[in-house]
Formats: C-alpha cells, sequence, structure tokens
C-alpha cells in the first residue's frame, strides 16, 4: 500500500500483531488471544479495534453475522512508517546518526555487525542527491 499509513499507538501494536498472524478475526477472537499476556478487558480491546477502524488501518467484514476484523496495512508497510517516523523524531533523520550511537555503544553484536555489513554489500547503489 503506497498511502500514508496512520500512526498507531502502542497498545495498538498489540491488536495488530493478533491481526497480522491470523486475520481475519471476530472481536472475541482478538480480545481471548490478547487476555494470554495483558490484562485487559473486552471493552478496552474494543476501543482499540474501534480507533483502529476509524484511523482505517484495520478493515470490517460487516457481511456475516459476527463481524470480523483484518489489516488494511502489512506488518512491513507499518514497521517501515514507524521507524521512520523514529529515525525522523530522534535522529532528525539522519539514519546514519542512530547506527554510529548502536555501533558505538556496543548495541550490537559481533554477527549483528556481519548481517549488516552483508546487507549493506549487497544493496545496490542508489545515487546521491
Amino acid at each position: 500500500m503506497s498511502e500514508k499509513v496512520p500512526n498507531i499507538s502502542e497498545a495498538e501494536w498489540e491488536v495488530m500483531n493478533v491481526l497480522w498472524k491470523q486475520a481475519p478475526l471476530a472481536a472475541n477472537e482478538v480480545i481471548s488471544s490478547l487476555q494470554e499476556h495483558k490484562e485487559w478487558k473486552p471493552k478496552t480491546v474494543r476501543t482499540l479495534l474501534d480507533r483502529l477502524t476509524k484511523k482505517k488501518v484495520i478493515g470490517v467484514n460487516k457481511n456475516q453475522k459476527v463481524y470480523t476484523f483484518f489489516p488494511l496495512y502489512s506488518q512491513d508497510d507499518c514497521q517501515h512508517a514507524e521507524a521512520q517516523s523514529f529515525v525522523n523524531r530522534i535522529y532528525g533523520g539522519t539514519l546514519k546518526s542512530m547506527l554510529v550511537q548502536f555501533i558505538q555503544e556496543d548495541s550490537l553484536s559481533e554477527e549483528d555487525i556481519k548481517e549488516l555489513r552483508s546487507i549493506l554489500d549487497n544493496k545496490p547503489n542508489k545515487k546521491s542527491k
């Protein structure tokens, strides 16, 4: 999906993770799945589903007796939008600054660095602006 992904709160991410794994799901199925690791009341989950529907992040199939919910954006689209927002807010839009900080603070393992090096080596060159 090429249009801008709406912002998703931390709690909404929890709902989205359930839907990305198993959609389409009825509200009760989303509630059951979340109650395995969250102490949220059903009303809270229904509110989150309602918010995500209004934001047009999820869709609702109303052609059955029980409404089912499904994501309108892929997990990759949402992760990319969130990562871009994070880099813009915290590092002024400079990905390099974020990477330098992680590398200098030893947040990356040798395996992580090796994998990053491999990704960079295999990345096609883009023309600089």
